[in-house]
């Protein structure tokens, strides 16, 4: 009798070819879903970058900068409020069709999402030994899938440019002590008001030259935009920096600071000045002073997560899509549960607390606060329990983070630190 065949061997969870099923499958999965998530932001239709590219054309054809307004069904009148440098940056594009410029915007916010995820990845993967290419790819699209990212792109916004200026700056030039330490910042804070926060990391951190780069970087870039428009320049400091009306309304729920909290309290009034400035004292010192013992515990990563989480507390407007930092902070919280020591039952509770805090984290920052609530065009007071926690879920997520936020050990940051891309 002919011999029969040999049995094909079996493809189990545990055989390679089992694994590699099942990663194939959670990457077309989280790739499923991206479209689901994207809908309802689509009719931003680049609104943001829109206004941007009107007030360069309104600029270019001689009128005053910040007279250009335009208005908004949510937000009332809305106008170019980015410092004078931005202007000068944004101002080539307009010479392009829009279509171009949106193109133009959206991949290279894409390509930001990328490399800036390797970065914040890669010492994980070397650490623990994950799989390089599945960890990588699942992570880049959990970060496309996140609100902050969805509105960035959504809106066609320029915060991906300000988180590479950053990272680039506080995760490798600054621990390494490089001659370029502190321009990064600089450059981002000339752009946008929102990361002179962490020109205060470097200082309570006692980088003292870097601190001193980074502002002399940003008053550099300034000047050079006063000289190119110093009518312009000299209105936006001395005038427009101080009306925070200009931006929209403080109570809209995108506003998710300490200050849109307490606008949402008080609707229509606005909320007391006295206890705003003390809400932003006792958050701003803990925050800052968290910040300043992970940077001595040589851990950059939950040093900055902190720092940017303290600047979007203490902002009287920050949107949304400008909370990049709750994603550095889910690596922390990853990174801190993978390190525990499982051997005792202190750890493992630790593990899953950490881990708890890192899933739950990711879900909120994934479903978000607006995407999928319609708010309404006029100011409404909070009045409920619930509807406080769903208004200001970032606000209260981010006072979480900020006593939550684990430091890891100095031994483990030299090792990563070693592994990060040259």
């Amino acid at each position: 009798m002919p011999a029969e065949p040999a049995a094909l061997p079996a493809v189990t969870d545990d055989a390679p070819g089992g694994r590699t099923v099942r990663r194939l499958v959670a990457v077309l999965a989280l790739a499923a879903v991206l479209p689901a998530l994207y809908l309802p932001g689509l009719v931003h239709d680049f609104f943001d970058l829109k206004i941007y590219m009107r007030a360069m054309d309104w600029w270019a054809a001689g009128h005053p900068l910040y007279d250009y307004v335009q208005p908004d069904r949510v937000q009332g009148e809305l106008y170019f409020t980015y410092p004078p440098f931005s202007a000068l940056l944004l101002r080539p594009f307009a010479l392009l069709p829009l279509g171009v410029t949106v193109t133009i915007f959206t991949v290279l916010t894409g390509l930001a999402v990328v490399v800036t995820t390797r970065w914040l990845l890669a010492p994980v993967i070397a650490r623990h030994d994950l799989p390089r290419v599945f960890s990588l790819t699942v992570a880049v699209l959990l970060v496309l899938a996140v609100e902050s990212t969805r509105e960035t792109i959504t809106f066609g916004q320029i915060n991906m440019l300000l988180v590479v200026l950053i990272l680039a700056d506080l995760l490798f030039a600054v621990p390494r002590s490089g001659r370029w330490a502190g321009v990064g910042v600089g450059l981002a804070t000339a752009l946008k008001l929102f990361p002179g926060i962490f020109i205060v990391y470097l200082l309570v951190t006692r980088r003292w030259r870097a601190a001193a780069v980074a502002s002399g970087t940003a008053a550099a870039a300034t000047l050079l935009a006063a000289a190119v428009a110093p009518r312009d320049s000299w209105r936006f400091w001395t005038h427009e920096l101080w009306a925070t009306d200009r931006v929209g309304r403080t109570d809209y729920t995108g506003n998710q600071s300490l200050f849109g909290l307490l606008s949402r309290i008080t609707a229509p009034e606005k909320p007391g000045q006295l206890l705003w400035l003390l809400l932003v004292a006792v958050v701003a010192g803990y925050g800052l002073w968290r910040a300043a013992r992970a940077a001595r515990a040589g851990d950059p990563l939950a040093g900055l997560a902190l720092t940017g989480l303290v600047g979007a507390l203490v902002s009287p407007i920050t949107w949304t899509h400008h909370i990049y930092w709750f994603i550095p902070a889910v690596v922390v919280l990853a990174d801190a549960a993978l390190s525990v020591d499982p051997a005792t039952g202190e750890g493992v509770r630790r593990r899953r607390r950490l881990a708890a805090l890192a899933v739950g984290t990711s879900v909120l920052i994934v479903y978000g606060v607006v995407t999928f609530y319609d708010w309404g065009v006029a100011p409404a007071r909070t009045d409920s329990p619930g509807e406080f926690l769903v208004r200001n879920t970032y606000v209260l997520l981010s006072l979480l983070l900020l006593v939550g936020l684990p430091v890891r050990r100095q031994g483990d940051r030299s090792r990563q630190l070693d592994s990060l891309p040259k």
